[in-house]
């Protein structure tokens, strides 16, 4: 764990320094030369600036240990740094997109220059280096927010290439190109955050688990020896981790210590697994046909 901290806190300042860099020459040198398509992805990119000092700061509190005040740890914590940078990708976006209808009525002023082709250029090795960085830190860490940022890093690389349309138009002498690419800019910044949002929302609400998932837990149980069947059987997240919770029959002739020994074997084989975070674990006695009546309620409202 505190290897995934010091390589999430590194894929975290990288994200702020290449976004500060990207923002001074692409911004500075959009402003210079009235390119709307390149102060547009700049623009982005002070939203990704943003998004990438809120996973810093608040991502590394996911790494907590569990406390008085968050006996459950702090797993949701993450999602809800990611939650937030999909919130400001769909505002900037909205603002972006604005800001380029705006220009397109009116009389597009930009004057082509080889430094913006320049600029073009160091903002594609920039997020290139950005999203290859910080993608092969998270298959290690697997945190949600670097994900949001890798997903925000691969997403400006779509838009710098939009850019590049504006840009060309400029150099072919059709400046209107130039706030119709900032638009498309506008358009994948929306998309993006939307996408973000919508995972995020299922880690916070505690929405179930997928059925390949519940299912396999469900295998993983019944391979005990002792358990003849689980009924009341539930897998919801908790944050990007997912909480499990079941009754187990097992047969009523275990004593109690044994009944304690099955309980332990059962709760350390879920735990064992990266995505699980929490088991609780009901033990009933064989011969009371919950669990049959459970299974077949489940079966028969999966085949309706």
């Amino acid at each position: 764990m505190a290897d995934h901290r010091t390589e999430f806190l590194k894929a975290s300042w990288i994200n702020v320094i290449t976004n500060v860099l990207k923002i001074v020459v692409e911004g500075g040198l959009g402003l210079a030369f009235g390119s709307l398509a390149l102060v547009a992805d700049a623009a982005h990119s002070v939203a990704d600036l943003l998004a990438s000092a809120v996973v810093l700061v608040w991502g590394r509190l996911s790494f907590e240990d569990p406390d008085e005040n968050h006996p459950h740890g702090h797993e949701r914590v993450e999602p809800l740094t990611a939650l937030f940078v999909g919130g400001m990708l769909i505002l900037l976006g909205l603002q972006l997109l604005a800001d380029a209808w705006q220009t397109i009525l009116s009389t597009p002023e930009s004057h082509y220059s080889i430094y913006l082709v320049a600029a073009l250029g160091f903002a594609f090795a920039d997020r290139y280096f950005c999203y290859w960085y910080t993608k092969r830190v998270n298959r290690e860490v697997q945190s949600p927010g670097l994900s949001a940022l890798v997903a925000d890093s691969k997403n400006d690389l779509y838009t710098t290439g939009a850019a590049v349309v504006g840009v060309a138009g400029m150099a072919g002498g059709y400046p209107i190109l130039d706030p119709i690419a900032g638009g498309l800019v506008s358009l994948l910044v929306i998309n993006q955050g939307i996408e973000v949002s919508r995972e995020n929302v299922d880690y916070l609400i505690d929405s179930a688990a997928p059925e390949h998932v519940r299912e396999n837990l469900r295998n993983e149980i019944r391979t005990h020896d002792d358990v003849h069947g689980v009924h009341d059987f539930t897998v919801y997240h908790a944050g990007t981790v997912y909480e499990v919770e079941f009754h187990a029959e097992v047969s009523a002739d275990h004593s109690f210590v044994e009944a304690h020994d099955i309980e332990t074997d059962l709760r350390n084989a879920l735990m064992s697994r990266d995505e699980v975070g929490d088991v609780h674990i009901h033990l009933d006695p064989a011969g009371m046909g919950e669990w049959k009546d459970a299974d077949e309620k489940r079966v028969s409202s999966s085949a309706n």
